[in-house]
């Protein structure tokens, strides 16, 4: 999993992401009132945070492949990269329109413009790793 340096490099967002992106899932699907200032009201409310639920964990899964099976890392990465800089795009676009958010939304905005800009880089790294052994 993590037996080299280059290993850890290219890998180590993708741990983070999940350990971060595994337990925010469950607490937006069933106690969204315990760290974030959600109340759902309606049953469509609550199945939305459920459906975010499946999304947050079928993109973990995604990404825990990534990290143990190396033909899948550069799906993970590239799904991760997505993921990241879109939800960190979609709350600055949020901040912008509609003023400034908790802590933890404030904080969540930057860690995912940085996980999403980290793993860019990491992608290109690794194309770069992997022309240079192919061309030896």
């Amino acid at each position: 999993m993590l037996k080299t340096k280059n290993d850890f490099i290219h890998k180590i967002h993708l741990i983070i992401s999940v350990v971060i992106v595994v337990p925010v899932a469950f607490l937006y699907a069933f106690y969204p009132e315990s760290q974030f200032e959600l109340f759902p009201k309606t049953i469509d409310e609550h199945n939305f945070y459920k459906a975010v639920m499946g999304l947050y964990l079928g993109f973990s899964i995604l990404w825990f492949i990534g990290i143990v099976k190396l033909n899948y890392l550069k799906t993970a990465l590239i799904s991760n990269i997505i993921f990241m800089l879109g939800l960190g795009l979609g709350r600055v676009l949020s901040i912008i329109l509609d003023g400034q958010p908790s802590f933890g939304y404030t904080f969540g905005t930057i860690a995912e413009l940085c996980l999403g800009i980290y793993g860019f880089w990491v992608l290109n790294r690794y194309k770069t790793l992997n022309e240079g052994s192919t061309n030896s």
